[in-house]
């Protein structure tokens, strides 16, 4: 059990992280992460997950289908600063942006603030930031 939460954690990270369009990419990378295993076991942790697969061919968490329709439509520009991660929206919206964040639970942010069109993310380091920015990054042009 201990192995397959560890895979299934890593799973999460790869499919946050990176593009990933296929049961065989998720093999791939997971090789690449330490863990051998199956087509079939990657099939019933994507099913155990809950992973969806958007219309543009990528997986993503179901947690984070809200989170990638808001960026998707509302978030103009991303920038890292530090550990802090700016991100610009269209007027109105960046309320509705932090929200989707904060109910992500994104592992590298502590929390969010918005105003009108402006939402800035706290994470506990630059690294952390940098790799909250990749993630909004990717869901903004998937």
């Amino acid at each position: 059990m201990k192995r397959r939460s560890g895979r299934q954690e890593t799973i999460k990270w790869i499919v946050r992280n990176k593009a990933v369009r296929t049961q065989r990419d998720l093999v791939l990378e997971l090789r690449e992460a330490g863990y051998t295993c199956t087509q079939a076991t990657i099939s019933r942790d994507i099913a155990d997950m809950g992973l969806r697969k958007l219309p543009e061919g990528v997986y993503v968490l179901a947690e984070d289908l809200h989170l990638q329709r808001m960026v998707s439509e509302f978030v103009t520009d991303i920038e890292s600063v530090n550990n802090q991660v700016v991100i610009r929206t269209q007027p109105g919206t960046a309320p509705g942006v932090a929200a989707a964040i904060d109910a992500a639970d994104l592992t590298d942010v502590i929390g969010s603030i918005a105003g009108n069109d402006t939402v800035l993310a706290i994470s506990r380091s630059s690294e952390s930031a940098a790799i909250t920015a990749g993630l909004i990054r990717k869901l903004r042009n998937v």
